[in-house]
């Protein structure tokens, strides 16, 4: 009797790159042009900077969703030659 690896590949590598990463995301609430458009980007982090986040961000008055947001687009600025 063989062993079967549990390990299973999480999806399979796109053909081109490059359309891939652009191509928006298909969503089925269609509410705005906006939301189209979006991406979900997953990271790890501790439950203590996590908590420091949310506290920051309801203190501003914001989401998470839109601090982190505006925090990316400041660190990362689209570069020149970009699609705004």
């Amino acid at each position: 009797m063989t062993q079967r690896s549990s390990k299973r590949a999480f999806i399979a590598r796109p053909a081109d790159p490059e359309r891939w990463i652009k191509a928006p995301e298909p969503r089925s609430s269609g509410n705005s042009d906006a939301a189209a458009f979006t991406a979900r980007l997953t990271i790890d982090i501790t439950p203590e900077l996590r908590g420091r986040i949310k506290i920051v961000a309801f203190q501003r008055g914001l989401t998470v969703a839109d601090m982190l947001r505006d925090l990316l687009a400041r660190e990362f600025p689209p570069a020149e030659g970009d699609l705004p």
